[in-house]
């Protein structure tokens, strides 16, 4: 399966561009991060889906053989119990594409994440 990893503006494009079983896993990831946070606005930040909160709450794509979710390294650790059948790293856990992707669990992550950022002190320039 090819990924391309050509430059997308916007998170529609980014999915798009992605191998067609691919894309409904991508939209169901996307739909579990908008539940979760509904006030969230999407970007794309370091070529992949973003979705933003008073700064970047979580980040996923799409990669050879499995969805890559990035809730940063406080994410992982805060579910690092549930997340222990699955690869992760300091800020990023891997859903491999043969098994199901754990809505619930993403969505949980990311309400997190939202109190989180909500409770960072905003920056004033």
């Amino acid at each position: 399966m090819k990924i391309d990893r050509e430059r997308p503006d916007t998170v529609d494009a980014y999915i798009r561009r992605q191998p067609e079983k691919v894309r409904p896993i991508l939209e169901q990831v996307r739909a579990a991060i908008k539940k979760a946070a509904p006030r969230a606005t999407e970007a794309i930040t370091y070529q992949l889906p973003t979705f933003r909160l008073n700064g970047n709450l979580v980040h996923f794509g799409a990669f050879k053989n499995h969805i890559g979710f990035y809730p940063t390294p406080s994410g992982i650790k805060a579910f690092r119990t549930e997340l222990s059948s699955y690869k992760t790293s300091k800020g990023a856990v891997q859903f491999q594409l043969d098994q199901p992707v754990p809505l619930d669990l993403i969505g949980m992550i990311v309400r997190f994440r939202v109190n989180e950022n909500l409770g960072k002190k905003k920056s004033i320039k």
